[in-house]
């Protein structure tokens, strides 16, 4: 008669610690965390199933122990992390926006590694301005007389609020009091700038009499704002730039055109919505202000740019403290920059540009290429579809690109929620009830990535069938 306790022959089978570090995938984990790490997520993961079996949970033994080993190791990794974007927003404001051109990457990586002349003039061996570094390209590619780079957008309207308007009144179009990321609202960013709003025309219509009707003796400046989040269609009118600025030279009021996301290479985009930097500046707005992770391709930043007089009354600001910007964004600020002197270059090594001209043909080029880093198996659960990819990150509303990529079989919650625990993590969309992956906005050299992520969700679906 056996004295065996039940679930005696389920834990002799299980594999030892060894056995499973052969395994390739925790060979990688190893690659990538260290082998002790690994070795003790794999050890105690081992122990957990252990106990479960010891107390009758047959279930536990068919459960795949190198996924419960990799959740043990995900719990003690980075919050932030890598991840393939397989969703086709191009700008995914919650994916980190625009991807860094790869040697905008490197030299950030560099001056982040060591000590740099941030703050030290080299020519005179005495202390540097930081606001110095990416001025002079600023003001080449846009004609702008004067640059300034803080933190992000929001920080440079704020600042140039504060030091434009500061206990007087701002002007602006009812039909630009826009909500921007976060649920932060434009009449709430003027309040806490320590200006007032006086809120003109209607949502559709707003001309440049309601402008002029509006300024007091307590007006301190003409404000737009282009809506890049939003559209009005229809029955509608705004007051063109350049008018306001006539308007604000012939009233002595300062003039700032807050353009969100900025366009450098104007016309090289078909069908781009939006404004170009360069144009906004020679209107002759007293500032424009614009963010360097969207269009621009570049790390986040607030780029004010403008007069030389206005520009140099925020940089006297004391709040420009608060909004400095640090070493690494200036350093790939500059590298993002440099490309822009060769438009044909910015094309092919900034990612938001290349993403936006390739071609649909193209994209679904290497979406069938990477059909061929999938297993008979795997490549059975994928089908070849057109898609539409969008701009994103607050930017050129309705703009959509077409695109092309994978079509995953199975119940698109269950393929989402199993390829977003990859390694790296892999974030696609549901639409119609199929899951898509996007291979526009798959960077290139990550196909293989997302191959390896769909084996992955074939060998868990099988091991738990």
């Amino acid at each position: 008669m056996s004295t065996d306790e039940p679930g005696d022959d389920a834990r002799r089978s299980l594999p030892s610690v060894d056995e499973l570090l052969r395994h390739d995938q925790a060979g990688a984990w190893v690659d990538r965390w260290g082998r002790e790490p690994v070795t003790r997520a794999l050890r105690e993961t081992i122990a957990e199933v252990r106990s479960a079996l010891q107390g009758g949970d047959s279930a536990a033994l068919s459960a795949d122990l190198l996924e419960k080993a990799f959740r043990r190791l995900s719990t003690d990794r980075a919050s932030l992390r890598p991840v393939v974007n397989g969703t086709g927003v191009i700008l995914h404001t919650n994916l980190g926006r625009a991807p860094l051109a790869s040697v905008a990457a490197r030299v950030a990586a560099e001056i982040a590694g060591g000590y740099s002349s941030l703050e030290y003039d080299l020519q005179v061996g005495e202390r540097g301005d930081r606001y110095l570094h990416c001025a002079d390209l600023l003001s080449r590619l846009t004609g702008a007389e004067s640059s300034l780079v803080v933190n992000n957008n929001a920080a440079a309207v704020s600042l140039a609020i504060n030091t434009l308007a500061r206990g007087r009144d701002v002007i602006v179009s009812r039909g630009e009091l826009v909500e921007i990321g976060g649920g932060f609202r434009i009449p709430e960013v003027i309040e806490r700038s320590g200006a007032f709003l006086s809120a003109i025309g209607t949502t559709n219509r707003t001309r440049v009499e309601d402008y002029r009707r509006a300024i007091t003796p307590s007006t301190g400046l003409l404000l737009k704002i282009h809506p890049s989040n939003y559209t009005v269609e229809g029955f509608v009118e705004e007051t063109p730039l350049e008018h306001l600025v006539d308007l604000g030279h012939s009233a002595d009021l300062p003039v700032m055109h807050d353009l969100g996301s900025g366009l450098l290479l104007e016309g090289s985009i078909p069908g781009m919505p939006e404004p170009s930097v360069r144009a906004s500046v020679s209107s002759g707005a007293d500032v424009v202000t614009w963010s360097g992770d969207k269009l621009l391709g570049g790390p986040q930043a607030g780029i004010i740019q403008g007069r030389v007089a206005t520009v140099d009354r925020l940089r006297s600001n004391p709040l420009l403290r608060a909004f400095r910007v640090d070493k690494m964004t200036l350093a790939a600020l500059e590298a993002t920059l440099r490309l822009y002197l060769s438009p044909e270059r910015a094309r092919r090594d900034i990612p938001v540009l290349r993403m936006l001209t390739e071609s649909a043909d193209d994209v679904e080029t290497r979406a069938r290429a990477a059909l061929g880093e999938l297993s008979p198996a795997a490549a059975g659960r994928v089908s070849i579809a057109r898609m539409r990819s969008v701009l994103g990150g607050g930017s050129a509303p309705g703009f959509e690109v077409a695109s092309a990529g994978w079509v995953v079989s199975g119940r698109a919650a269950d393929v989402e929620s199993m390829l977003r625990r990859q390694d790296p993590p892999v974030i696609g969309r549901i639409e119609g009830g199929a899951f898509f992956l996007d291979f526009r906005t798959v960077i290139e050299g990550q196909e293989r990535l997302l191959a390896a992520a769909l084996e992955r969700l074939v060998s868990l679906e099988d091991s738990r069938s």
